[in-house]
């Protein structure tokens, strides 16, 4: 099964201002994207997840905690599955790349942040979301 990654952007910046960017992100396969903001630092965006779909993840504004699991049993997965933790920001254009198979809690770390995130499936044209309690999986 195909692992999650961190695509590293990178910055530029002269006397004209500065510029981020990924020259590694291939998005041919993006259909559609949208952004997320969080009403609060507080509470995270959590559990949901994808058997079939990928999604990139790009900070266009502030910071964001992005934890991931890949799940082993859709319909009663185990609540003590490991997960991975990353915090990216919009100091560079990193992306995160959550492949097929994994679920993510996403936590806002500065106020109005704003995270955009890319699918590679157009809405509605498959039936691919599951969804769990935010307390359902515990902390490793």
């Amino acid at each position: 099964m195909t692992r999650t990654k961190l695509i590293n952007g990178g910055r530029h910046q002269d006397e004209r201002g500065k510029l981020i960017f990924n020259n590694e992100f291939d998005a041919t396969r993006v259909k559609r994207l949208y952004c997320i903001e969080n009403k609060s630092t507080k509470k995270a965006r959590a559990w949901q997840g994808h058997q079939i779909e990928s999604r990139w993840f790009a900070v266009a504004h502030g910071k964001f905690e992005i934890k991931i699991i890949q799940v082993d049993d859709w319909q009663k997965p185990d609540p003590h599955l490991p997960q991975e933790v990353y915090e990216i920001n919009d100091a560079r254009l990193d992306i995160l790349h959550v492949p097929p198979g994994y679920i993510t809690s996403i936590k806002s770390l500065y106020n109005q942040s704003k995270l955009i995130v890319m699918a590679d499936y157009h809405l509605g044209e498959i039936e691919d979301n599951y969804k769990f309690p935010n307390d359902y999986f515990k902390e490793n």
